[in-house]
Parts: C-alpha cells; structure tokens; sequence
C-alpha cells in the first residue's frame, strides 16, 4: 500500500486528507483513488500535479509501501 496525500479541493472532493492505496505505479494508486473518491475528485486530479516523495513525478513510476503520492490541486487567489 501506497500513502496518498490530497491538498486544497483534492482533500475536499475525496473527503479525506490522506489514505493508503494499492498501486504498484503512480497510475494505478491514482486510478484507486479515482475509484474510491469518484467523479468529484477525478475532476479535480485531471487538473492536478502529481509529486512523489517531495519531486514531480510521470504517472508511470513504481511506487512502494514507504512511498508518498501527493495530488496538488492549481492554486488561485490573490
């Protein structure tokens, strides 16, 4: 299981700020979310970056049990 922590409107549209995911690849734990979380928050990840451990990350990596995907929501304000 992969930690996943969700940001701003990411954390709002899944309900949760973090959780733990099966995945073996930034991709699958991301489709887990998508199928958790549902439509709301897939809406807010097709606008999102994706980080792992801190660093921006292709949704193709491997991820494993010590790791961290992290969905950052676009920021606006001013």
């Amino acid at each position: 299981m992969t930690r996943i922590l969700l940001l701003g409107p990411a954390r709002d549209a899944a309900g949760v700020r973090h959780d733990e995911l099966p995945g073996h690849t930034v991709a699958e734990v991301l489709a887990e979310a998508v199928s958790r979380y549902g439509a709301p928050f897939e809406k807010v990840l097709a606008v999102s970056q994706v980080w792992l451990n801190a660093e921006p990350v292709a949704r193709d990596v491997a991820v494993g049990p010590h790791d961290e995907v992290v969905v950052l929501p676009p920021v606006s304000g001013g």
